[in-house]
């Protein structure tokens, strides 16, 4: 299918303007407490923050920000260009604004709740941990918020279809509408735990929680979550990537089936979090183990196809040998739309590495070693930090360039971004992962590092290591001030060009015409029955089991809130 630039109205261009330019502004504050983290694990310095903040705070706003809303900001905001450009059919502007003003009114009260000290929980919020009650709330209106703009896209996606028969729907709205359907399953026990257990909690109804509920609820919803990170990043690499590469899409059916099975695969795999929690089958995190080996399986297809793709484009532009044609992809071209090549593709390297770690993580032998320590962080700064937000980043600016008119400033910095950015991860993500291996804890305690020869927790190895891991997070931390640097300058530029929305369009090299893969419907009774089956019983047995709750509990301070005085 062929597509033309979108003129947008100017309600359209101000709300994806909203939901691209606030969550990159937060986003600073973000990175900013990330580099922070970095200094004071290796002894560096010792206060927190020139903000005032401390240690927990600092810690809960770099997950919050990075984790939670800038993804979630981004992939609604992303969405909605989608289904602009893709499906030609406009939204309701007052139901896409209602979203958009609960997002941010959640995220506000939430970052204020947290910037005043009063929720110091984590990005997991894990009970005992407990917030104030606003907290709770800014989380609720957030994702209700984005329900509001998912469900906002099903009207124009029905009357596309009715006026389309037997077409296949848009590479990029099948991707899309995969990553929501996750969103939606997997945000459905969040907002269960956070209504029915941690908001009454919060406001004195209730004196205590039950933990491992909670936890189990959280990771029902923690792990799903990865894929909602992942899948607008698989909509690039399916739907422009190839084409951005020179290529075409080597199979339009593999593309359709890795979004498929991540829909049956993402949610029903949150108890490999859990393998050392009490009052669950092992029998259940066996299985939940199994499945979580079993969601890599669409994985190693968006591999295989994207390799195959990007080989015809490199094989169309001279190149020959069995390895020889990389370095005919467009890694070091600033001119024009291809300086997205490299964020898309150096995202996907680090993604092996990702990936390979996670295989790690899910065995429950494995996961023993590697629990709790410096591993996991490391792991999932590979992942989340690789794909997910080298793709966001990009398409963030490449957003801003087209709805505004404006040419990217600074071509040449923007291009170092990707290359510094997967640099920078390396560094850091080795680092983290060896000193894991050698039991470096995930988090350390306030006013403690591993690096001081004075504190009880020194470590001679970790503190060697360490020093890989501020080598990675400096280059990390300037990689995005070079990307403020060119998204800000872009954004505050003089408007050069037409301001229309347009995105590079793959067009498919095997073209097949398979129904069962064009169709959500099987695939979600499908899902139904694999989450009935996986969590129906783990979640009997953890309310029923546990007897007595855990009362409040706040990390500055090691004595239950109900025995301070």
């Amino acid at each position: 299918m062929n597509f033309v630039p979108l003129s947008l109205s100017k309600s359209d261009r101000n709300l994806l303007l909203v939901q691209i330019v606030f969550p990159v502004s937060l986003l600073i504050l973000g990175i900013y407490h990330g580099f922070i983290q970095v200094l004071y694990r290796a002894g560096i310095i010792q206060s927190q923050s020139f903000l005032g903040l401390d240690y927990y705070q600092g810690l809960t706003l770099h997950g919050v920000i990075n984790a939670i809303v800038f993804t979630t900001f981004f992939a609604v905001g992303f969405g909605n260009a989608l289904i602009l450009y893709y499906l030609r059919s406009g939204l309701c502007r007052t139901t896409a604004w209602v979203g958009n003003i609960m997002m941010l009114v959640g995220t506000l009260l939430a970052a204020a709740i947290i910037l005043a000290g009063k929720a110091n929980i984590l990005y997991t919020f894990y009970p005992p941990l407990k917030g104030h009650p606003l907290f709770y709330i800014g989380a609720v209106l957030l994702v209700i918020g984005s329900w509001v703009s998912f469900f906002n896209w099903i009207p124009p996606y029905l009357k596309w279809r009715r006026e389309n028969p037997g077409k296949k729907t848009p590479m990029a709205i099948l991707g899309i509408f995969a990553s929501f359907i996750v969103w939606f399953i997997a945000t459905l026990p969040l907002a269960f735990e956070v209504l029915v257990l941690l908001l009454p909690w919060s406001l004195g109804w209730t004196d205590e929680v039950n933990v491992t509920l909670a936890r189990t609820l959280f990771w029902f919803f923690g792990h799903p979550l990865v894929y909602f990170w992942l899948l607008p990043a698989y909509t690039m690499y399916y739907a422009m990537l190839p084409k951005i590469a020179g290529g075409k899409l080597y199979s339009d059916f593999a593309g359709r089936l890795a979004f498929m099975l991540f829909i049956l695969l993402s949610c029903p795999i949150g108890l490999h979090h859990q393998y050392s929690d009490p009052g669950i089958q092992s029998s259940w995190k066996w299985f939940h183990g199994i499945l979580t080996f079993c969601v890599a399986l669409p994985s190693f297809i968006t591999a295989f196809t994207l390799a195959a793709s990007m080989e015809i484009g490199a094989r169309s532009r001279g190149g020959k040998g069995l390895f020889a044609w990389w370095a005919k992809l467009p890694h070091w071209n600033s001119k024009g739309d291809q300086w997205l090549f490299p964020y898309l593709f150096l995202g996907l390297i680090l993604f092996l590495f990702g990936g390979i770690t996670g295989i790690i993580n899910a065995s429950a032998a494995m996961n023993g070693l590697i629990h709790n320590t410096s591993w996991v962080p490391a792991h999932f700064h590979t992942t989340l930090g690789g794909p997910v937000f080298l793709a966001f980043i990009a398409m963030s600016l490449w957003m801003v360039v087209k709805i505004l008119g404006k040419p990217v400033r600074y071509p040449r910095l923007n291009l170092s971004v990707p290359y510094l950015w997967i640099l920078g991860v390396v560094f850091f993500s080795t680092g983290m992962s060896v000193t894991g291996l050698m039991g470096e804890p995930r988090r350390t305690n306030m006013g403690m590092t591993f690096t001081n020869p004075e504190s009880p927790l020194f470590h001679e190895g970790w503190k060697f290591i360490s020093h890989f891991v501020v080598i990675g997070g400096t280059i990390m931390f300037l990689s995005m001030i070079a990307y403020f640097i060119v998204f800000f300058g872009t954004l505050f530029s003089s408007k050069t060009e037409d301001d229309r929305l347009d995105f590079p369009n793959a067009e498919p090299f095997h073209d097949e015409n398979i129904s069962w893969v064009q169709n959500f419907k099987p695939w979600l009774v499908a899902t139904a029955l694999v989450l009935a089956v996986a969590y129906t019983i783990p979640l009997l047995e953890v309310y029923k089991g546990t007897k007595k709750g855990a009362p409040a509990y706040s990390p500055d301070n090691p004595i239950p809130l109900r025995d301070q005085k």
